[in-house]
C-alpha cells in the first residue's frame, strides 16, 4: 500500500467520523424528544431513564381492608415493586392510572379486575398504554394549543402565498427587463435577506398597529414575507434567466397575452424554484417564536405555545415534548414533499 492509498483511507475515515458526529448531533435531540413524548409520568421519574418507553404497564395488586386494594409498581430503579397507592375508589384509581401510567381504563374495570385478588391473593395485571395519551393531554391542558395549531397553518400558507406571488413577479422583472438601478436593487434584495426576522419586528409592529393589523394572522404573514419575498425574487430570477425566451415569444405569436404566457409557459418551468422558495417561507413562518411573542396575544402560533409550555407546564415535560413533535412533523412532511425540487432548482429549467 503506497502513501496515496493510505492518505485516501485516512481522509475517508475522517470524513466518516465527521459525518457520524453530525448525524448524532441531529438525531440525538430528536430521539430524546420522541422518547419523552411517549413516556408516562412514572417513566419520566426513572433513573436512569429507559431509552425506549414501554407500551405496557404491569402492576401487582394486594387486597387490603375495607374493600381497598394496594397497588405496587416497579419503577425500574432496581428496588423491585413498591407501593404507590391504596384505594378502593373507582374514580381515584382511574385518575391515577391515567396520569401516572398513560393507561385509560375505567375505574369500574380496574375494580372488577382487582376483585379476583380477594380469592386468589396478590396478583399481577398488565395493561396496554394509550400511545397518543400525551398528545391528547397537550391539547387539553395547554392553553390555546388547538387554535395555535390552526393559526400556524394559516400564517404559514399566507406567508407562502404572499412571498411566492410578489417574489416571483420581482424575480421575473429582474430576469427579463432592464431598468435603472437594477444592480443596486439586486444588491438591496440580498441586504434585506441578511436581517433576521426579529430585527424588523419592532418597526413592523408600529406599522401593523397603525394599519390595525397587530395581533392578526395576516400581520404575522406580512412580517414573515418581508425577507422571503427577497429570497424568492433572488432564487426565481436565476431560474427565469435559464428559461428560453423563444418559448415565450412563440406563445405570444400564437395569441397568448403576456400574463397567459407567464402563467402557462414560464411559471411551470420555474416550478422547482417556486417549490424550494415555498419551503423556506414555510419554515420561516412555522418555526418562528420571538416575533410571534412580540406581535401576538390572542392569535399565538404553535411554536410560541410549545415554547411557553416547555418552560411553564407543571403537569409534565412529556406533554410539552408531545407538542414539540406536533410542531416538528409538518415541517418534516413539507420538506419531504418538496425535497426533489431542490436539485432541479440549481440546475435550471430542463426542456
Amino acid at each position: 500500500m503506497n502513501n496515496v492509498d493510505r492518505l485516501n483511507i485516512v481522509q475517508k475515515t475522517v470524513t466518516a467520523i465527521v459525518l457520524a458526529g453530525m448525524l448524532f448531533l441531529v438525531a440525538a435531540p430528536l430521539l430524546y424528544f420522541i422518547t419523552v413524548a411517549f413516556s408516562s409520568a412514572v417513566e419520566m421519574s426513572q433513573f436512569p431513564k429507559r431509552l425506549f418507553p414501554s407500551m405496557t404497564l404491569t402492576v401487582k395488586v394486594v387486597p387490603a381492608e375495607d374493600g381497598q386494594y394496594e397497588i405496587f409498581h416497579d419503577r425500574g430503579d432496581g428496588q423491585g415493586y413498591r407501593s404507590v397507592i391504596t384505594s378502593g375508589t373507582a374514580s381515584r384509581l382511574e385518575t391515577h392510572f391515567k396520569r401516572q401510567y398513560n393507561v385509560t381504563v375505567s375505574g369500574e374495570k380496574l375494580l372488577e379486575d382487582f376483585s379476583v385478588t380477594r380469592v386468589q391473593g396478590e396478583k399481577e395485571f398488565t395493561y396496554t398504554k394509550e400511545v397518543l395519551y400525551n398528545f391528547n393531554q397537550f391539547f387539553k391542558i395547554v392553553n390555546n394549543a388547538a387554535p395555535a395549531l390552526r393559526n400556524s397553518i394559516i400564517v404559514s400558507l399566507l406567508t407562502i402565498l404572499i412571498s411566492l406571488t410578489l417574489g416571483s413577479m420581482a424575480g421575473f422583472a429582474m430576469a427579463r427587463y432592464d431598468f435603472p438601478f437594477k444592480e443596486k436593487i439586486n444588491l438591496g434584495i440580498l441586504i434585506v435577506r441578511m436581517f433576521p426576522v426579529v430585527g424588523i419586528t419592532i418597526p413592523m409592529a408600529k406599522l401593523l398597529i397603525n394599519f390595525g393589523l397587530f395581533d392578526t394572522r395576516i400581520g404575522l404573514a406580512l412580517l414573515y414575507s418581508v425577507p422571503n419575498i427577497a429570497l424568492t425574487a433572488w432564487i426565481t430570477s436565476s431560474i427565469f434567466m435559464g428559461i428560453s425566451r423563444e418559448l415565450e415569444e412563440a406563445s405570444l405569436v400564437f395569441g397568448a397575452n403576456p400574463l397567459q404566457t407567464f402563467l402557462y409557459i414560464t411559471l411551470p418551468l420555474a416550478f422547482p424554484a417556486m417549490a424550494a422558495s415555498s419551503m423556506y417561507a414555510f419554515n420561516t413562518a412555522w418555526n418562528d417564536t420571538i416575533s410571534a411573542l412580540i406581535l401576538t396575544n390572542r392569535n399565538q402560533t404553535l411554536s410560541l405555545v410549545v415554547y411557553k409550555a416547555i418552560g411553564t407546564t407543571s403537569s409534565g415535560i412529556q406533554y410539552a415534548a408531545a407538542g414539540s413533535i406536533v410542531l416538528i412533523l409538518p415541517a418534516l412532511v413539507f420538506t419531504f414533499i418538496v425535497r426533489r425540487y431542490i436539485n432541479e432548482m440549481w440546475g435550471g429549467a430542463k426542456l
